[in-house]
């Protein structure tokens, strides 16, 4: 008979967090241990500036490469592309993601990708949320201090990205709990507030 694992038997995991940009790329790294997530690493690549096309999709896929490297992660997880009216933008930004992605499975990675409304759903119980109040709930989730929090909502949402895939694949959030506002949000969500769980 196989005995079901304690929170003390889990392995460590190490999760990267994409937020993909053809102006800026936001990443995030979350180590879980046991059921606690702790942030490892954070920051944003800035390519607004590059006018090259190709020049701005290197820059993408050696960052994520260099970040792979530095803190290995064991999963990675990505904001997904969104369906809008501006077909450029899309293409642009499908690009980027598809670098990203191919830097990851280059590095040998699973990858799993999010619908930007699920991930906002995930982190603030509201999939219109805006990026202000996904970056309130990671600075809440992590324990962050104010000087702790990165000046670009690009990497609280790549932060919200690597949370979401925690929470989709350790709890079973999804359909569990409706919020009819943000205040009912929080007050559901008070012991996983305060203790990051």
């Amino acid at each position: 008979m196989t005995m079901p694992k304690t929170t003390e038997s889990l392995p460590d995991r190490i999760i990267l967090g994409i937020d993909p940009g053809t102006n800026y790329m936001g990443y995030g790294v979350v180590l879980i241990h046991q059921t606690l997530p702790k942030l490892l690493g954070m920051g944003v690549l800035d390519i607004k500036k590059d006018t090259d096309t190709y020049d701005k999709l290197k820059q993408i896929f050696d960052r994520t490469t260099q970040v792979i490297k530095q803190f290995h992660p064991t999963e990675f997880a990505i904001e997904a592309q969104f369906f809008g009216k501006n077909v450029q933008s899309m293409l642009k930004l499908g690009r980027a993601q598809g670098v990203s992605i191919a830097a990851a499975l280059e590095q040998g990675l699973p990858i799993t990708e999010y619908a930007p409304l699920k991930i906002k759903q995930a982190i603030t119980g509201n999939g219109m949320a805006a990026k202000e109040q996904v970056a309130a709930m990671v600075k809440q989730y992590l324990h962050l201090k104010e000087d702790e929090m990165p000046e670009h909502l690009d990497t609280t949402d790549a932060i919200g990205v690597a949370l979401c895939h925690y929470f989709q694949t350790s709890h079973k959030i999804n359909g569990e709990k409706k919020f009819n506002n943000w205040n009912d949000f929080i007050k559901q969500n008070k012991q996983r507030i305060k203790t990051g769980r």
